[in-house]
């Protein structure tokens, strides 16, 4: 494929993929959404369906990598070409900017409304991300709408869970490979890797959110950095570091542990 493919693809992908993953965390987050308070299990639904969808869009295109874990764990595979990372890695950054944006765009007047609510006010997040419980006990983090953040803030642990989250993903879509003699699933991968997706959100997500993907994190965080958004609080980059570093270490084991395993 060529370098267009590639940054047309991954581009497009990875923002449709965080315009409907942010999506579903800025429903569950309003006040004024009509899927207000849905819960957990809609968030790991809704992430799932968003990599079905921007899977399913650029699959065709550039392969539907949408996440430097993904290609990094392809490299090491032979899957994909080394002088190739780059250009994936970039668009989908790139890309996972752009959703970020069409997220805020989309909920426009629910940032508007709960950042401007008293409550919320009340409480804004500290250097390190977190609310005053107290002071506010129904303040949602607007942080959250655009990036994870640990429920036990604890580097370590952090780490190695995103470590093993990303590696079963990762691991999951190399064997793909393994069907159908070797020619993999075709775009019925991405409904496979869509159900894993979910099923990582519902078992191991609870921790540390489950960014499994550096720039499903690392873009919409400088966004959020980015955007005049009143009253928003600080971005939590003390934190930053373990969503890229965790889901790339992730993918690079899967790869490895492919090429030892499997080959």
């Amino acid at each position: 494929m060529s370098s267009s493919d590639i940054f047309i693809g991954e581009t497009i992908g990875t923002a449709v993929l965080i315009l409907l993953g942010g999506g579903v965390c800025a429903a569950v987050t309003f006040k004024r959404s009509k899927a207000y308070e849905a819960g957990w299990v809609a968030i790991a639904f809704g992430w799932g369906f968003a990599v079905l969808t921007g899977a399913y869009l650029a699959s065709g295109v550039s392969g539907a990598h949408l996440n430097p874990a993904v290609t990094i764990g392809l490299a090491i595979e032979g899957g994909t070409k080394w002088s190739d990372v780059p250009l994936y890695l970039g668009s989908q950054l790139l890309g996972a900017m752009i959703g970020a944006v069409l997220v805020w765009a989309t909920y426009y007047g629910q940032f508007h409304a709960h950042l401007t609510d008293p409550e919320i006010i009340a409480a804004q997040p500290d250097e390190d991300g977190l609310v005053d419980q107290k002071a506010a006990p129904k303040a949602g983090p607007v942080l959250g709408v655009f990036s994870t953040g640990p429920e036990i803030r604890h580097y370590v642990q952090n780490l190695i869970t995103e470590v093993i989250a990303t590696a079963v993903l990762v691991l999951a879509i190399l064997t793909q490979g393994l069907n159908d003699g070797g020619n993999g699933l075709g775009t019925l991968g991405a409904l496979i890797t869509a159900l894993v997706v979910v099923s990582i959100g519902l078992s191991l997500g609870g921790p540390t959110g489950y960014a499994i993907n550096p720039v499903r994190d690392l873009g919409p965080r400088i966004v959020h950095a980015l955007l005049p958004l009143p009253n928003k609080g600080g971005s939590d980059w003390s934190y930053a570091w373990i969503p890229v570093a965790g889901p790339l270490i992730g993918g690079a084991i899967a790869g490895g542990l492919y090429n030892i395993a499997f080959k």
